[in-house]
């Protein structure tokens, strides 16, 4: 295992540059409650988007270790931007899932759209000649107010039969959103609220949700499509925990650098010595074991072989313990930080709102993962 994800080619090294402007404009971009057009051009110019797109139909196929890489490095100078451009590239990843006739649809003027949505089965739908009517209401939906396309999930009624979930794909011009995102974390993400109003959905932009729960792509398609996704979703959202780690440890070593570097520092009324070297081995030890967890559910998803069923609810376990690891790091540093680490003008305060926030997604909780662990590694013992 490398000390780093793998940096592979293009798309880890684009970010450096994505990173900087991020960061740049982060604080007009939190006013604003959305992702700056800028930045998230330059996330797609990036290859964030076309990342998880089928080589056929102009995209990268590529693995989630470079994807790892990169979306680190935006994290480390704008968790909001990570989570936007990683979002970006997993909804991508899920189009994929649709028949080559809807594919071809979404991609037809390039590998490039913006797709985004939510695998939240709140909406409704029922089958009609040659589809479905959708209708329905996806709160959260990040960066929705920049997409060009969203996939949603909704309980799809077909006959007499029990309503079984199904992801519609749906053009911009087919939803409405709305202005709800009002999170204290991650408030550049725009995660408004997206809102359908029975809308017909061809057969060819829809898929039944099993199919992506256990990795049953289209025949043709490329390795990085055949993984399910549970074994993978916490990673998309992990990560970009890990970048503004990071991130707030590059920043909180700045501040705390001339108390380590002095051999005759002496402290004021405030902690000593000590605390600084301890403060740092702690967070930057733990920060590592986060990293190198998420690096095993990159490499597993990025072999050959489909995960096996327990390396799935592993990687659910990692995903989630890694969050919070990550959140006990950035919530350390923080109060090392002292009064003057607390300005709401320094990135600090940002690192830290985001990933508490980022940390409150459902995929990231531990109690559902560590039941899910539990019960297959009890049956295989």
């Amino acid at each position: 295992m490398s000390d780093e994800f793998c940096h592979g080619s293009g798309i880890a090294q684009a970010a450096h540059a994505v990173a900087l402007l991020a960061a740049e404009r982060a604080e007009r971009a939190e006013e604003q409650r959305r992702a700056d057009p800028q930045v998230l051009r330059a996330v797609i110019e990036a290859g964030f988007a076309r990342h998880f797109v089928p080589a056929a139909h102009g995209g990268a196929a590529g693995t989630f270790a470079e994807l790892g890489a990169a979306v680190a490095t935006l994290g480390a100078h704008c968790p909001a931007t990570a989570w936007s451009a990683s979002i970006v590239a997993s909804l991508a990843r899920m189009a994929a899932y649709l028949p080559e006739a809807g594919r071809k649809e979404v991609w037809r003027e390039g590998p490039d759209p913006v797709i985004v949505g939510s695998v939240s089965p709140v909406g409704r739908a029922h089958a009609v000649d040659g589809g479905w009517q959708v209708d329905g209401t996806w709160p959260y939906v990040s960066v929705v107010d920049h997409s060009d396309w969203a996939l949603v999930m909704a309980p799809a009624a077909a006959g007499e039969g029990r309503p079984r979930p199904r992801l519609f794909a749906l053009p911009r011009s087919a939803y409405r959103t709305e202005a709800t995102w009002s999170d204290v974390g991650m408030r550049a993400t725009g995660s408004n609220t997206l809102i359908v109003a029975d809308v017909f959905v061809p057969d060819e932009l829809s898929f039944a949700a099993q199919d992506l729960l256990t990795g049953q792509a289209p025949q043709g398609l490329d390795g990085c499509h055949a993984v399910p996704l549970p074994a993978v979703n916490g990673l998309f959202f992990a990560l970009p925990m890990l970048g503004a780690a990071k991130g707030a440890l590059r920043l909180w070593s700045a501040h705390a650098a001339p108390k380590l570097r002095s051999a005759s520092y002496t402290p004021g009324p405030g902690p000593g010595r000590g605390f600084y070297e301890e403060t740092l081995a702690r967070c930057s030890g733990r920060l590592d074991a986060a990293r190198l967890l998420l690096e095993r559910v990159a490499d597993v998803a990025d072999r050959d072989a489909a995960p096996t069923p327990l390396e799935t609810v592993r990687a659910q376990r990692d995903c989630a313990l890694a969050a919070e690891m990550l959140v006990d790091v950035v919530d350390r540093l923080f109060r090392a930080s002292g009064t003057s680490g607390h300005s709401t003008t320094g990135p600090l305060q940002r690192m830290w709102r985001d990933v508490n926030s980022a940390a409150g997604h459902v995929v990231l909780q531990f109690g559902p993962a560590a039941a899910a662990y539990a019960g297959r590694a009890a049956g295989e013992s």
